[in-house]
């Protein structure tokens, strides 16, 4: 198990998603909830990755980073070397194999994943979408939706479209509540847009009780009781059989997980 004190350095000549994505699926991997990341972006000299190295060596870190200039891929390797710090490189080996394989020459210019292109645009105005449709916001321009996610509360519905908006996808969607009926208009929609979440109850009522608990509320009420949980769940898989609509067990899959069988059935729908 990993204590409290483990770090992961992450380095990059950009902004540092890629390789902190990277870390974060694998920290998934192990009981490593307090494992820190500290993410150093926009590196551009060897005086900087010099200080990185030494910082990691002191404190017992090791290092993943993303870095297409070979100079300063270089320095790292060599730092990596001189202080005996573990480091991960994420480009470098693709890279390698790119000019072997295909014959041709990188560009060596950080940050061209965040270019401000078509697809840059389009995928702020999907999270501005999302973020304008959650919760069942704005119900009147869910006909401009990719996807509408449904499910009880805590069932994992804003995370998802949030992580689906970054990818481009225009996501609403709407909490089901039995005492709610849900619009109409809902009805009408393409069943291939929809998208029902589920859950196992008791999965749902560690979830609710670890969120109350962490709001400083109570934590023994109906919201958090099995009984109320079965409930919604029997009522949300009533209205999934009337809308005859895609239904994804979210029980213990990670949010990407759950998003690759989404856009994979989006693209069978669309075939």
């Amino acid at each position: 198990m990993l204590n409290e004190q483990n770090t992961i350095f992450i380095c990059s000549d950009s902004v540092g998603e890629t390789a902190e994505t990277v870390v974060r699926a694998t920290v998934r991997q192990f009981d490593a909830d307090h494992t820190n990341i500290k993410r150093w972006s926009h590196i551009k000299s060897e005086e900087e990755i010099r200080t990185i190295m030494e910082e990691a060596a002191r404190i017992g870190s090791f290092v993943v980073y993303t870095l297409v200039l070979p100079e300063l891929r270089e320095m790292i390797r060599q730092e990596a070397v001189r202080l005996n710090v573990f480091a991960v490189d994420i480009l470098g080996p693709i890279m390698e194999a790119f000019v072997s394989t295909f014959n041709s020459s990188p560009k060596h210019q950080p940050g061209l994943l965040h270019t401000m292109d078509r697809k840059y645009f389009k995928r702020m105005e999907a999270i501005e979408y999302t973020v304008k449709c959650d919760d069942g916001q704005d119900a009147a321009s869910w006909e401009k939706a990719d996807l509408i996610l449904l499910g009880v509360s805590r069932s994992s519905k804003t995370p998802l479209s949030i992580f689906l908006a970054h990818k481009g996808y225009k996501v609403a969607n709407y909490p089901l509540v039995p005492e709610v009926k849900p619009p109409q208009s809902l009805f009408q929609m393409m069943d291939s847009k929809l998208i029902g979440l589920t859950i196992t109850p008791e999965s749902l009522v560690k979830i609710r009780t670890e969120r109350l608990k962490a709001m400083g509320l109570p934590f023994d009420v109906i919201y958090s009781s099995l009984m109320r949980v079965e409930e919604e769940l029997e009522y949300a898989h009533t209205i999934f059989r009337q809308l005859d609509c895609l239904v994804i067990d979210v029980t213990e899959r990670a949010i990407e997980e759950t998003a690759g069988m989404i856009l994979a059935a989006l693209d069978l729908n669309r075939q």
